[in-house]
């Protein structure tokens, strides 16, 4: 199906204001179970018990549904065991999982792009089954104590089995995920005090634990390679206080001529709190030649590069060379329209895993108070100004002004929206391109070149005073 020509835009907009059948439902079933996780499971009221019951009618008709089923029963009355709540885990995790398909059904229906085939996870076992084994038992603690109960002592449960899981290889997904779920929890204590409980996130990554520590679940089947050329869209650039991440939206064209797909590339740092803005790149850019190309406007080669199933670039600058200039608007116009969707890890099935390269152009702006939405064809569409870096010359201001637009499709508190990460627009009645990831390799831009000294310098002072301790 070729999407209906929405002002030289690649996307039916129109579809996205459309009920999908049965999601509310879904979303209402996990919401419910999430309830009953923040009084508790070790002394279940009836409230909660209403709420296990909802989710396992949810799961009905489906091969979850006698588990379930009797998971939910065993949970009301205080008796649930690890089998119980991995059960209830995993009931939760495929509603979330069918609400992605389904919202990602609408996306392929909107833009006409192929999707890939699904990805099989491998299975394999060799894990340290005894480590996996007291990560479950940590997370069951966790559920029946909920998340008003938790205290440092319970929470502090999960520190010796993170530090044991973490040198092993094949253990740091989940030993990565338990350190930063309980880093959360520990800086909530005690849960009794909190006025606002963030119940779907604290659900997420509670029932994402319990099945990543299930022997085999976090195998991953072997990587391909990648030859060809690549042809970057934009940066989205995510910052924590001691964290920063790039990732790199592409289109990707084979050597042998295949159809072309969609990838990315990511690369992550630990970084001082003080490093902010623009400052970010200098920590990234060593890791990745790529953020270089991005920010010079060009594609790379790539020749044998390791690429996942799900269309994740195992990075490595020695697979890489940089080539020929490559203008982005020109790749989301042309080559865009016809690449294929990669394939979603059965894992990844989740709302807010959506991230879909999209192109708009010929759209109205419309901005209120603090919202800002495009009008497509008619249909309106929000834009997420949230996500815009400071790290860029792409800015709030910009998008408002714009005419075309580069972006990222999500679907957020009931919506679906785009993250802008590329726009044209006019400056002093010159047509310009403004990229979120324009000083990924560097700058000439006044206020990059600011941002990027204090950086050097807030850099300079941490690494002086590090020397200074070990000299002592």
């Amino acid at each position: 199906m070729v999407p209906a020509d929405q002002g030289g835009g690649v996307m039916r907009a129109d579809l996205f204001s459309d009920p999908i059948a049965g999601l509310d439902e879904a979303l209402a079933a996990v919401d419910a179970f999430d309830q009953a996780l923040v009084a508790g499971l070790l002394r279940p009221q009836p409230a909660q018990a209403a709420g296990l019951t909802e989710l396992a009618h949810a799961v009905a008709g489906t091969p979850l549904a006698a588990r379930v089923s009797e998971a939910a029963a065993k949970a009301a009355t205080g008796a649930a065991g690890e089998d119980h709540f991995v059960a209830l885990a995993a009931a939760r995790t495929a509603l979330l999982g069918s609400v992605h398909d389904a919202l990602m059904t609408r996306v392929t229906e909107a833009t006409g792009r192929p999707r890939g085939e699904k990805a099989v996870p491998a299975t394999g076992g060799g894990q340290a089954a005894n480590l996996l084994a007291a990560a479950r038992a940590w997370l069951c603690d966790l559920a029946r104590a909920g998340w008003q109960g938790i205290d440092h002592e319970v929470v502090s449960g999960a520190a010796q089995v993170v530090s044991a899981m973490l040198p092993d290889p094949s253990l740091r997904r989940p030993a990565t995920l338990l350190d930063g779920f309980a880093a959360e929890l520990a800086a909530s204590c005690p849960g009794s005090a909190l006025e606002r409980i963030p119940a779907r996130r604290w659900g997420d990554l509670w029932s994402r634990g319990m099945l990543l520590t299930l022997p085999g679940a976090a195998a991953a089947p072997a990587p391909g390679t990648a030859t060809g050329r690549l042809l970057p869209l934009g940066v989205d650039l995510r910052e924590h206080a001691t964290a920063a991440q790039a990732q790199v939206h592409a289109v990707f064209e084979p050597a042998d001529g295949s159809a072309p797909g969609l990838v990315r590339a990511t690369v992550s740092v630990p970084k001082p709190d003080t490093v902010v803005g623009a400052g970010l790149w200098q920590l990234l850019r060593p890791c990745m030649s790529l953020l270089a190309a991005v920010g010079e406007g060009r594609s790379m080669e790539l020749t044998d590069m390791p690429v996942t199933a799900e269309g994740d670039l195992i990075w490595s600058d020695e697979h890489a060379r940089p080539s020929e200039p490559a203008d982005a608007f020109t790749t989301a116009r042309v080559a865009l329209p016809t690449a294929t969707d990669p394939a979603t890890a059965p894992l990844d099935r989740h709302p807010t895993r959506i991230a879909v390269p999209v192109f708009l152009e010929g759209y109205a702006v419309r901005t209120d108070d603090e919202t800002m939405t495009f009008t497509v064809a008619g249909h309106p569409l929000a834009v997420d100004i949230d996500r815009v870096p400071t790290a860029g010359p792409l800015t709030p201001e910009a998008v408002a002004t714009s005419n075309a637009c580069i972006g990222l499709l999500r679907w957020d508190a009931g919506t679906y929206r785009v993250q802008p990460l590329a726009v044209e627009t006019t400056v002093r009645k010159k047509p310009v391109a403004l990229h979120a990831g324009a000083w990924a390799g560097g700058t000439t831009d006044k206020v990059g070149v600011k941002a990027e000294k204090a950086a050097t310098d807030a850099v300079a002072v941490l690494r002086e005073r590090a020397g200074r301790l070990l000299r002592k």
